[in-house]
């Protein structure tokens, strides 16, 4: 049997007409600094970088969870009940539906931080 792969939660991503001004919003409210800016993305985290605690299931939002282990963590979750989504945007990361039909994502992180 094969050792289950670690999943570490890596961020909540939440869609939007305007990203900079959800992103403004949040900041604001979070106290979070801005950590990248593109056209269309922002991303914000606490200065520590550490995970929000907070995870309630809100609508027009999917997790982004980090794994060590691309396959196999999508066979695992595939055993949990999730399914693979039709649309695959990235090469490297795997658009699955939890048994609810919400969207998440798998990803390995790759680059200077991984």
């Amino acid at each position: 049997m094969n050792p289950q792969p670690r999943f570490t939660l890596a961020a909540t991503t939440l869609d939007a007409p305007d990203a900079h001004e959800l992103a403004q919003f949040y900041q604001a409210l979070l106290g979070w600094p801005m950590r990248k800016v593109e056209t269309g993305w922002v991303e914000i985290a606490p200065a520590d970088g550490s995970p929000s605690t907070r995870s309630e299931q809100q609508m027009m939002m999917h997790l982004d969870i980090e794994v060590n282990d691309l396959s196999s963590a999508v066979e695992h979750a595939l055993a949990l009940g999730a399914t693979v989504a039709d649309f695959q945007p990235q090469d490297d990361v795997r658009v699955l539906f939890d048994p609810a039909g919400h969207p998440f994502c798998l990803f390995v992180r790759t680059g200077p931080s991984a």
